[in-house]
């Protein structure tokens, strides 16, 4: 019985940066017979983010000597609000260089020549590797976010207590009560009375 395609089996297109049409020519048949396709290749020399705002690939390869400031740039803003699988075949081994690329949103960065038989299991690491950094960066900001809320609603607890004389089960009371009858969520709610209070405070 056959199921539904898994993440593993999804295709995946490439935007391929490469200035050499020979080299790029064979990596894209090394990859005949996978799920990976190289559905466009440009040139180092083009802009990277908009390259990738007009295309949509899923995957960037970039084969490149070294990269330059404005491609780490590129793809550290890349990593911040447009976020993808990179993989960087180079032929600088530095360790500087590597840290930097990493830290600019680089799944694997590959050094020297590459026989054409590992360049489909390179992209898979690449991209496992991907989705586990992007799982474990969701997760943390949604528990920043629990940390945050939990410490509002806090802080306007403690200030009820203290402006209006409550307990302190008669504020968390207070305010879960209006949260649901304005359908707000309680940390909405406690920002409106740390507003509230903390103006009145300033005019008193």
């Amino acid at each position: 019985m056959s199921g539904a395609p898994t993440v593993a089996d999804k295709a995946l297109e490439i935007l391929l940066i490469d200035d050499d049409l020979d080299r790029a020519a064979a990596f894209s048949s090394a990859l005949d017979s996978s799920r990976y396709h190289v559905s466009h290749l440009v040139s180092s020399r083009t802009s990277l983010l908009k390259e990738v705002d007009q295309l949509k690939p899923d995957i960037i390869v970039i084969d490149i000597e070294s990269p330059d400031r404005d491609i780490l740039e590129s793809l550290s803003t890349l990593s911040s609000f447009n976020p993808k699988p990179v993989v960087m075949f180079c032929e600088q081994d530095d360790s500087q260089l590597i840290n930097q690329s990493v830290q600019s949103g680089v799944s694997a960065y590959v050094v020297g020549d590459v026989p054409g038989g590992r360049v489909r299991s390179i992209l898979d690491a690449a991209v496992a590797r991907f989705q586990q950094y992007q799982t474990l960066k969701q997760e943390l900001n949604e528990t920043k976010n629990k940390l945050e809320s939990r410490r509002v609603i806090e802080k306007a607890k403690a200030l009820l207590m203290n402006k209006k004389n409550m307990s302190e089960a008669k504020a968390f009371n207070t305010m879960r009560k209006m949260a649901m009858d304005s359908g707000q969520k309680m940390e909405q709610v406690a920002a409106n009375i740390l507003s509230i209070l903390t103006t009145l405070d300033a005019q008193d």
